[in-house]
């Protein structure tokens, strides 16, 4: 499932059961849930990482030496491209909220992540003489534990139906991290840095029925920092920053 059919789907995932509630009783549900203090639930999403790239300046003008090109056996070479390639990953986390007024809450939604990117790259190989043009594909898995806090603004409540705004910063470990592991001889690994903060910006809407709270949401997440661990070979000398991007599908109970 490419970016765009991603999009399409998430959209029709939140305008549905939209449908369904328009469509239902004007009898107003959990009526008093609202002033409540402290809220608590879970939150299940599907999630789809990407890398926002940067390449090194000059980087299509730039020739490798045969240590730098070392693993696909050149005797020098240029990069063509290297594009990120997101996979289809999911969520699962522990909602805290705390009420601030009418309109406004602040919460606190500890995530385990799981997802991985793939890191496509076009060489132009010299050997012997020769040339070539060579693809080869780098998989990037991380396994995040995220710590979000969200300021959630909430619009004035319609029969069982809410539209709310999100935003706010996010803290990320990633434990699948290959900063710290040895060089494997045999293959040479993209590694990333084990920490990275992100800002948060999401939309939704909550959903009100007899014994709990739905919640539908889009997020994007955008990460500050470079992760990328930077080494004396050819996959990361071409890359000048590597930056976190990830788009998400949340679906909370309360």
């Amino acid at each position: 499932m490419n970016f765009r059919q991603t999009i399409i789907s998430a959209i029709l995932l939140l305008i549905i059961p939209f449908g369904l509630l328009a469509q239902s009783s004007r009898v107003e549900n959990m009526p008093t849930y609202d002033y409540a203090k402290y809220h608590f639930g879970f939150v299940l999403a599907v999630n789809q990482m990407h890398f926002s790239i940067k390449p090194t300046e000059g980087l299509y003008y730039k020739t490798f030496d045969a240590v730098q090109a070392k693993e696909i056996n050149a005797d020098s070479a240029m990069i063509y491209s290297v594009e990120d390639e997101p996979s289809m990953g999911f969520t699962v986390g522990i909602v805290s909220n705390l009420r601030l007024g009418e309109y406004f809450d602040l919460r606190f939604i500890p995530s385990l992540s799981f997802g991985e990117r793939n890191l496509n790259y076009r060489f132009l190989k010299y050997r012997d003489g020769n040339s070539e043009i060579v693809e080869i594909q780098k998989n990037v898995p991380s396994t995040y534990i995220e710590t979000p806090l969200h300021l959630k603004y909430k619009s004035k409540r319609l029969n069982n139906l809410r539209a709310y705004l999100l935003t706010g910063p996010n803290l990320r470990i990633d434990l699948a991290s290959e900063a710290k592991k040895r060089q494997d001889a045999a293959e040479v690994q993209v590694k990333l840095k084990q920490l990275d903060a992100a800002w948060d910006l999401g939309v939704g809407f909550d959903f009100y029925f007899e014994w709990f709270k739905l919640g539908t949401e889009l997020k994007m997440s955008y990460g500050f920092f470079d992760v990328l661990k930077h080494e004396n070979n050819i996959y990361t000398l071409g890359i000048d920053q590597l930056r976190s991007k990830i788009f998400q599908v949340s679906f909370t109970f309360e």
